[in-house]
C-alpha cells in the first residue's frame, strides 16, 4: 500500500513543530518538510523566545488557552529533562511591569504559567516610572538551538527535509495527499494572503551574565530576557516596516531605555545584532480548505500568522493543525486506520 505523503512549507518554529507533531503521530505517513532557509536564517531565531502571549480579536478565548497551554506544558517537560541544554529551553522568572495598571490584572494566561502573583510596593520601588506589576516563572525557548533539536527529532520520526524555495502550491500539487502551510509571512504571496503584513523587530544580544530575571514592559517594546548563552535584549515593534538591516539609532535606543530599567546593561558587551519580520495578522490562521491544483483537489491546512507569539503558540496550533491533517487523510481514504 503506497504511503501518504504530506508537505509541510516552512522551517521555523511553527513548520517545524508542526513537521514533528505530523511524523511522530502519523508514521504510516511520509512527511516532507520544504523551505528556502533553514536555522540560523529563520525568523524564529532571533526571537527572545519568552513564553507570553496577546490576545487575538477573533479566537474563542478556550482556544487562545489551549494553544498556550499545549506549548507551556511541551516545553516545561523539555526545560525539566536532560534535554533542556541541547534544546535551549529553560524556566525563567522575572516581572512584567506597567506605567498604569492596566484594567485585567490577571491575563488569561496567569494560571497556566508558574506562580504568577502581582509585585509587592517593595519591588516596584526599583522602576519608579512603573506603578504595577506581575511577577511569575514562564518558559525561554531560543530557537536557534531548539530548531536544529526540532529537525533531528523530527528526522528520528522518519521525517524528510528538503531545501527548496516552493513559488506556489501548484508546484507541489502531484506529489504530495496533503499540503500543510507554514511560511509565516511567506503566505502573503504563496497563498495571496493580503492580511498578512510584517511587524519589523531589532533586539541585541549582549554577555551579561549577572542578569538573573527578565524585566519586560508591558508596552512589549522594551524588555531583557537573560538566557542560555546571551541575554536578548529589545526592542523595535514597526508595523509594516520591511527593513532587515540594523538600524544604528535604534541600538542606541534599545541600550538606554533597557538601561533605564536594568542600570547594568552598560557594563554589558554587545555580541550581535539581529533584525526580524514578525509574520502578522489579525489573528492566526489555523484552517483547512481544499484547493483545486492543477485539476486535482488537495487539501490545505494553514498554520501561520502568530506575529510575536509564535514560539509562544507554536505546539499548540501545530496540535490543531495535526487534527486536520488526520481528517483530510480520513476522508481521502476513509478505511486507513489513522
Amino acid at each position: 500500500m503506497q504511503r501518504e505523503r504530506v508537505a509541510v512549507v516552512g522551517a521555523g518554529v511553527v513548520g517545524f513543530s508542526t513537521a514533528v507533531c505530523v511524523a511522530e503521530a502519523l508514521p504510516s505517513c511520509s512527511v516532507t518538510l520544504l523551505a528556502e532557509k533553514f536555522s540560523p536564517h529563520t525568523t524564529s531565531d532571533g526571537a527572545a523566545g519568552i513564553l507570553f502571549a496577546g490576545e487575538f480579536p477573533d479566537i474563542p478565548m478556550e482556544t487562545q488557552r489551549r494553544w498556550f497551554k499545549s506549548s507551556f506544558d511541551h516545553l516545561l517537560d523539555i526545560a525539566q529533562s536532560q534535554h533542556s541544554p541541547e534544546a535551549g529551553v529553560m524556566l525563567s522568572s522575572g516581572f512584567n511591569i506597567f506605567k498604569d495598571a492596566p484594567e485585567d490584572k490577571k491575563p488569561f494566561w496567569s494560571d497556566l504559567v508558574i506562580g504568577f502573583r502581582l509585585m509587592t510596593d517593595s519591588e516596584l520601588k526599583r522602576f519608579p516610572d512603573h506603578k504595577f506589576g506581575q511577577a511569575f516563572t514562564t518558559i525561554k525557548c531560543e530557537c536557534s538551538s531548539y530548531l536544529p533539536w526540532l529537525e533531528k527529532r523530527f528526522r528520528t520520526a522518519g521525517g524528510q527535509v528538503e531545501q527548496r524555495k516552493v513559488n506556489s502550491l501548484q508546484e507541489l500539487s502531484n506529489s504530495y495527499d496533503v499540503i500543510v502551510n507554514c511560511s509565516g509571512l511567506g503566505s502573503k504571496l504563496l497563498v495571496g494572503d493580503d492580511q498578512m503584513h510584517p511587524v519589523r523587530g531589532q533586539v541585541l544580544q549582549v554577555e551579561a551574565p549577572w542578569l538573573k530575571h527578565f524585566i519586560r514592559d508591558a508596552d512589549g517594546k522594551t524588555y531583557i530576557y537573560p538566557g542560555i548563552r546571551w541575554a536578548t535584549i529589545g526592542g523595535t515593534r514597526q508595523e509594516g516596516d520591511w527593513r532587515l538591516q540594523a538600524d544604528d539609532g535604534e541600538t542606541k535606543s534599545i541600550l538606554e531605555r533597557c538601561g533605564g530599567l536594568e542600570p547594568s546593561i552598560g557594563k554589558a558587551k554587545v555580541l550581535g545584532e539581529w533584525v526580524g519580520l514578525r509574520p502578522s495578522r489579525r489573528n492566526p490562521r489555523v484552517e483547512r480548505e481544499v484547493a483545486r491544483l492543477r485539476g486535482r483537489r488537495v487539501p490545505v491546512v494553514h498554520n501561520y500568522g502568530h506575529g510575536a507569539y509564535g514560539v509562544t503558540l507554536a505546539w499548540g496550533t501545530a496540535l490543531d493543525a495535526l487534527g486536520l491533517v488526520r481528517r483530510s487523510l480520513q476522508e481521502a481514504s476513509p478505511q486507513a486506520r489513522l
